[in-house]
């Protein structure tokens, strides 16, 4: 039976397959794509959903967790700074483990875990955001310390650069601190 069925095969092939060798082979499944248009989004606006998302979920201003972001990382997911800290809101390993972030490189799980760690230092500090940003920076323990933001210099730029551009976006939105339990 097999003979039969493989003379009827090469009696019904057509002779150019016959001659060349070509081996019948069942069709593979395959995908074709392509790609007509591509605009980039620009990297303050990529991640405003989220950063809407975790403002509305720990009672932030959208404007403080925009101006944390760009302070720390400038808007690069992928960043890491030489001590370790990791994505968009730099948060060291130690303490995003703490906040339960599995991946420090996914932007949503590090602005929500960035959103969160403010709100916490903001409600420590009576909302005082100086020292919450303070404690953001150099960590709770040396702001406990000093009582007030510490005297590295690295702290006090950078408390003075995030306020700073808090409050020009801020200003823009016309949103005011004390709706948001922040005092300056």
């Amino acid at each position: 039976m097999r003979n039969l069925v493989f003379s009827a095969l090469a009696l019904a092939l057509p002779p150019q397959m016959k001659s060349t060798g070509l081996k019948l082979t069942a069709p593979q499944p395959g995908v074709s794509v392509t790609v007509g248009n591509f605009e980039a989004v620009p990297a303050r606006e990529a991640y405003e959903a989220i950063i809407r998302e975790a403002a509305d979920l720990y009672v932030l201003d959208p404007a403080l967790i925009r101006s944390v972001i760009e302070t720390e990382s400038a808007y690069d997911a992928s960043a890491v700074s030489r001590t370790g800290a990791t994505g968009l809101m730099q948060l060291m390993p130690a303490v995003a483990s703490n906040l339960g972030v599995e991946n420090l490189l996914d932007p949503r799980e590090n602005i929500m875990a960035g959103a969160r760690l403010l709100r916490e230092l903001l409600d420590r500090h009576r909302g005082d955001l100086r020292m919450a940003l303070a404690s953001y920076n150099a960590g709770a323990k040396a702001v406990a310390r000093y009582r007030r933001v510490p005297p590295f210099p690295e702290t006090q730029a950078y408390v003075k650069r995030v306020t700073q551009l808090f409050d020009n976006n801020r200003s823009r939105q016309g949103i005011r601190n004390s709706e948001l339990g922040i005092r300056n």
